[in-house]
C-alpha cells in the first residue's frame, strides 16, 4: 500500500474513533424493565451532555433514598418542551424509568409527570 492510501486510512480511523468516543452506550440501563418512582425533586441539573433529576423517594421502610435519573441533552429536551425551569426543588413528580442493571438507585427517564398527572414537556 502506498503512502497516500495509508494517510487516507489513518485519517478515516481517527475520524471514526472520535465519533465512537463522543457518546457512551445506554447498556447500563435495563431497557426491558420499567420502574415507576414517586418522589420529591432535590435538584434538576440542566447540563451537557445529559440532564439529571435528583429525586428523593421513600423506600419500603419509609426512609428517604436519592435516585439519580439520567435524561438526554438539553437541546433534545428543549425539542420535547422541557426548559431549565421545568422542575423546581421540592416539587412532587412521578417518573417512569429504565433502571440501572447493577441495582444502584438510578435510571434513564422514560416519562415524567407532575403531581396532577400532567406530562412534563411537549405533551403537557
Amino acid at each position: 500500500m502506498d503512502c497516500k492510501h495509508w494517510t487516507i486510512g489513518i485519517a478515516g480511523a481517527l475520524l471514526f474513533a472520535g465519533s465512537a468516543d463522543a457518546h457512551h452506550s445506554g447498556a447500563m440501563f435495563d431497557q426491558m424493565v420499567t420502574k415507576t418512582l414517586v418522589g420529591t425533586v432535590r435538584e434538576f441539573q440542566w447540563t451537557n451532555p445529559h440532564c439529571f433529576i435528583q429525586l428523593v423517594v421513600k423506600d419500603e421502610r419509609g426512609r428517604d433514598v436519592e435516585w439519580s435519573l439520567e435524561m438526554t441533552a438539553p437541546i433534545h429536551l428543549m425539542r420535547l418542551g422541557w426548559r431549565r425551569t421545568s422542575l423546581k426543588p421540592g416539587e412532587r413528580i412521578t417518573v417512569t424509568i429504565h433502571p440501572l442493571r447493577n441495582g444502584e438507585k438510578g435510571g434513564n427517564v422514560v416519562q415524567a409527570l407532575r403531581a396532577n398527572g400532567k406530562p412534563i414537556g411537549a405533551a403537557a
